[in-house]
């Protein structure tokens, strides 16, 4: 597990110093809405790290159940709402950064972006992770092998379903997770792009393949660590 998270830690680092080194390598302008996406792809498991060492320490401290169980909702909304930021860099794989006459050979940003882009999907996969984890270990604490209950793939199902949701929401709409504070403005606007033609077949096509993609990706990365994970409580 330990691999997982430094691997995943690296490809992040080294998404971010490409994207600096285009610049003094190419003499061109730093493309900065990619470095706020890099950092807004990384915040959702700074969130949910910060979330868990509190409840763990209030749990450790005897706080009451009810002040625990609504921390944790409460972390674990605002946690789901910044998710689609992270697998949101997929979209990044438009190369619509170019621009004529810099310079920059096209073998460096493909590099670069499908760094980027792998970068935004591992952070999602670890994301989900930690949370399919310690939902199986809170909600069977007795069970050597939660991970085979149907329960915790459901949960990653759900969360995959609106994180692909949400990146079609950031890419076409524009939203932005902050964009929820004005949810009377967020429901116009949102019920007025779904009533012309198409949006609703263009959202669902996109969510649905996008969360095939992620929860293809998920089996690869996760699934035989959870494998592992399992074989060894037996």
């Amino acid at each position: 597990m330990t691999l997982l998270f430094l691997g995943v830690i690296l490809v992040n680092v080294f998404a971010f110093t490409l994207i600096l080194l285009r610049a003094p390598l190419y003499r061109t302008e730093v493309y900065r809405p990619m470095l706020l996406n890099v950092g807004l792809s990384v915040l959702p498991v700074l969130v949910l790290t910060v979330l868990i060492v509190v409840d763990l320490v209030l749990a450790a401290a005897g706080a009451p159940a009810w002040l625990i169980a609504a921390l944790a909702v409460a972390g674990l909304a605002i946690w789901l709402l910044l998710l689609p930021n992270a697998g949101y860099l997929v979209t990044e794989l438009n190369f619509s950064h170019r621009k004529d006459g810099e310079g920059v050979p096209l073998w460096y940003d493909i590099v670069a972006v499908l760094t980027l882009a792998m970068s935004g999907v591992l952070n999602t996969v670890v994301n989900i992770f930690l949370v399919q984890m310690f939902y199986a270990v809170l909600r069977y604490p007795d069970d050597l092998r939660p991970f085979e209950r149907p329960a915790s793939w459901l949960v990653v199902g759900v969360i995959l379903v609106l994180v692909s949701f949400g990146i079609y929401l950031g890419r076409y709409i524009r939203f932005n997770s902050w964009d929820l504070v004005h949810p009377v403005g967020f429901l116009r606007k949102l019920t007025g792009y779904f009533r012309e033609p198409g949006k609703v077949r263009d959202a669902l096509l996109f969510s649905g393949l996008y969360t095939v993609f992620f929860a293809l990706i998920y089996l690869v990365v996760i699934g035989s660590l959870l494998e592992t994970i399992t074989a060894a409580a037996r």
